[in-house]
């Protein structure tokens, strides 16, 4: 079945970047840091251009944060393991407003990780590129 790729007036293509990444080497105290890492989180997505809707956290016992960001653009997540100094990051946006992989760049200094596994998995429809009619 053939797909129309051309977006409706107002509406974008179906298409997204979800960067998936793996941060070691960070000090414990900052993976434990509800309040620095919500903030951290919140100012990264900004700074890469995406709409923050909402931030959400949990702080875990004994130790661990999660992280959870609504985007106009889709959603982004941490989940911490200061035991180990790594943590998990999740960024899926939709749209070319929002840089996901500036984001978790920007996160990784932030955070002064010694060491990152970063991933792009393209999601949904290939775009057709500029001028060219699908």
């Amino acid at each position: 079945m053939a797909h129309d790729l051309t977006p409706a007036a107002g509406v974008g293509f179906f298409a997204g970047r979800h960067v998936l990444a793996e941060f070691e080497g960070i000090d414990a105290s900052k993976l434990d840091d509800l309040a620095f890492l919500h903030t951290t989180l919140e100012d990264v997505l900004t700074q890469a251009g995406a709409t923050v809707c909402d931030v959400i956290s949990k702080q875990f016992d004994p130790q661990g944060v999660t992280v959870l960001a609504l985007l106009s653009e889709s959603h982004a997540s941490i989940h911490t393991y200061p035991e180990i100094g790594s943590m998990f990051v999740d960024i899926f946006t939709c749209g070319d407003t929002a840089d996901p992989e500036l984001a978790a760049a920007l996160l990784r200094d932030r955070l002064g990780a010694r060491e990152a596994h970063i991933n792009t998995v393209h999601r949904g429809h290939k775009v057709p590129a500029a001028g060219v009619v699908a």
